[in-house]
């Protein structure tokens, strides 16, 4: 390897060349320099501005959190105020502002606890042997959290007998005893186990399907019932389900099917399907044939209102106190306008009155259920002072506004909704507040509902059957009573609209729920709730085509301790946005995938994409639209037997879905 030096007097040179263009440089100074800090912990950073004269400079610094993602785990206040949630190493930033803005970024440890406490759970009374299970490692940190990242080892004193493999398998070989031992940072226990002699000698595999031929996306439960030689069932033996198939082609097709260790089945694909359940040496299995769901039918364009010169937000349609049909559209980033329509004939959709109001943002819009109310939500308007618009609608063609709210709303209302004479106001992206509007003129505020979780946000509240169901990013769908009544698919708690109380909730790692939809399964009586993400990973470009990302979660309730994630509807290349369930049938907006219409019908589990539930898509395209030919699908609503949805690029459209193009299931 050749080697290069400079002459002395160069890089002597080059030295000083740095030294000096470094004291020349206006920089930020911050202290500590590093920090490492334990859960818990709160400190107070301090910057300055330093001038190239190595002078302070008048200039203020402010902090921020490099990634929101990462609020719930360490608090940053804009002067430099730390707070420790949760471990990990996290990004920091200091900034000052003006024509020529300074930056200095900085990392910041949250040390792990150490660990205090291990077991291994899953394991039964009784093991026999030439069976397997599942075992679940619990390691417990000092402060009392359970944790998934730390390394650990499980060892058995008499491989021979049963030994743990490294995908926590418990693989139990012959009988005897033996001793396994779960090691994390140092920190032990041992468990004695005994594994018996298998006395299973034959092995029935049932399931609640009659017919042997089932569609994609259909979930068959299968039920394996082992016996001893005298036909007694062993109802705590292990059971291990599987399937082969032969698909229907060679296409290089993905995930055939998903088998749940429950004995729960579901193909996303056609062919020729075996499942087995083994237990120890005995093994049964059955054979049937999966068939295409058949579920197409096409869209077709009814009409279409086309907003040419500013972005369409969220729509709201209904049957005004005359009997005509009528919408109201938002505008995004512009000048503030909410848009009425006529559509009682929609394949004439017309705008009948613009209400315009001091905002760039009308981002959401709701009307009441008799009609005759409207209220607007306002972001960006220049006093600051942003809050809710509460209209007369009992005219559409002549709008007149009863009331602006904005007590304790300055800091912008995103979404809201209307239930029985309240306003639920999504409130600066961290609460709602509960307005009263018996009297619209007069709204006032009854609560306010906020969590209080470490970087706490909220994006939207849906409300039925007196139960909020509010969207809070990381947080997820949290359920709160406020005046629940026996309509309700779930129990109450006695809440109301002034003293709200907590039912459940459920979240999911990625943090992006931005919407939730409760529903009753027609079909099968089951309870869910949709929780919808938002997330633009590739960024937004204002004026261009865009992609986001994320899903609709399926997260079933039985009861509202336990709810369970049990399918998905995710679009590749897209992303969700609003969403509408009626019927077993969700609508949904997927932003650059259009209109999604979707077969969710019977018990739902696995891909539901995959499954080929899609009943059809409609891409909203335009040539004289804001972003001509460019599909953004904001939000759907299906009213009176056609489908109206709000499009970010284009306005309002209407569609309806046509008849059955399918041929048979074969």
């Amino acid at each position: 390897m050749k080697r290069f030096f400079l002459p002395l007097f160069l890089l002597m040179a080059v030295s000083l060349f740095h030294i000096n263009a470094s004291a020349q440089q206006a920089h930020i100074v911050v202290e500590p320099t590093a920090l490492t800090l334990n859960v818990g912990d709160e400190v107070q950073l301090t910057a300055n501005a330093i001038s190239a004269d190595n002078e302070v400079m008048a200039d203020t610094v402010l902090f921020f959190l490099q990634s929101r993602r990462n609020r719930r785990a360490i608090g940053v206040t804009r002067d430099g105020y730390i707070t420790a949630y949760k471990p990990g190493t996290f990004g920091v930033s200091a900034r000052t502002f003006g024509d020529n803005p300074l930056r200095h970024d900085l990392e910041i440890t949250i040390a792990y606890p150490p660990v205090t406490k291990v077991d291994v759970k899953g394991i039964p009374t009784n093991l026999y042997a030439g069976t397997s299970l599942k075992v679940d490692p619990t390691i417990i940190d000092a402060t009392n959290t359970q944790r998934d990242n730390v390394e650990y080892t499980i060892s058995s004193s008499k491989r021979d007998i049963a030994f743990v493999d490294d995908f926590d398998q418990l693989k139990l070989l012959k009988t005897g005893k033996t001793t396994l031992e779960i090691e994390a940072e140092g920190v032990s226990k041992s468990i004695e186990i005994e594994v018996k002699e298998n006395p299973v000698t034959s092995l029935d595999l049932t399931h609640n399907y009659n017919d042997k031929t089932i569609r994609t996306g259909d979930v068959v439960t299968f039920s394996a019932t082992p016996k001893d030689r005298r036909g007694r069932t062993i109802s705590d033996m292990p059971i291990t389900y599987s399937y082969i198939v032969t698909p229907d082609d060679d296409l290089g097709q993905g995930s055939s099917a998903v088998i749940e260790q429950s004995g729960k089945f579901v193909a996303n694909h056609t062919g020729t399907y075996t499942v087995m359940a083994r237990s120890g040496n005995q093994i049964a299995e059955t054979t049937f044939r999966v068939v295409y769901r058949n579920v197409q039918r096409p869209i077709e364009v009814v009409g279409k209102g086309i907003v040419p010169d500013v972005k369409t937000s969220d729509l709201w349609v209904w049957e005004g106190v005359d009997g005509r049909d009528y919408a109201v559209t938002g505008t995004w980033g512009a000048r503030g306008e909410a848009f009425f329509w006529d559509v009682t004939d929609p394949t004439n959709i017309h705008t009948i009155d613009t209400v315009q109001v001091d905002a760039r943002t009308v981002n959401d819009v709701k009307v009441s259920e008799d009609g005759t109310i409207a209220v607007i939500t306002r972001e960006g308007a220049s006093n600051r002072k942003n809050g809710i618009i509460i209209l007369d609608v009992t005219n559409p063609r002549d709008v007149k506004v009863l009331s602006e709210y904005t007590d304790g709303l300055t800091g912008g209302v995103h979404n809201a909704f209307i239930y029985e004479d309240h306003v639920y106001a999504v409130n600066n992206g961290r609460k709602y507040d509960i307005i009263n509007i018996d009297d619209p003129s007069n709204p006032y505020t009854v609560s306010v509902v906020e969590l209080d979780t470490p970087g706490h946000a909220i994006h939207d509240v849906w409300i039925q059957d007196g139960i909020a169901y509010s969207s809070n990013w990381g947080d997820g769908v949290v359920a709160m009573d406020i005046g629940s009544n026996s309509s309700a698919d779930m129990p109450g708690a006695g809440g109301s609209p002034e003293n709200p109380k907590m039912l459940g909730s459920y979240s999911y790692p990625s943090g992006w729920n931005h919407a939730a939809f409760p529903f009753k399964s027609k079909s099968t009586g089951d309870f869910y709730i949709a929780a919808g993400d938002e997330a633009f990973p590739y960024g937004l470009n204002m004026n261009g085509p865009n992609r986001a990302a994320g899903w609709v979660h399926f997260v079933k309730f039985d009861g509202w301790d336990n709810p369970e994630e049990v399918a998905r509807y995710q679009v590749p290349e897209a992303g969700s946005h609003n969403y509408w369930i009626e019927d077993d049938i969700l609508y949904a907006a997927f932003y650059n995938g259009g209109l999604r219409i979707v077969d969710i019908s019977g018990e739902l589990m696995g891909d539901l994409y995959q499954q080929g539930r899609e009943i059809g898509l409609f891409l909203p395209t335009d040539p004289d639209a804001a972003i001509p030919n460019s599909p953004f699908t904001w939000g759907p609503q299906p009213y009176k037997g056609l489908i109206y949805l709000s499009d970010w690029n284009s306005g309002i459209w209407a569609v309806k879905i046509g008849e059955s193009t399918a041929r048979g299931t074969n």
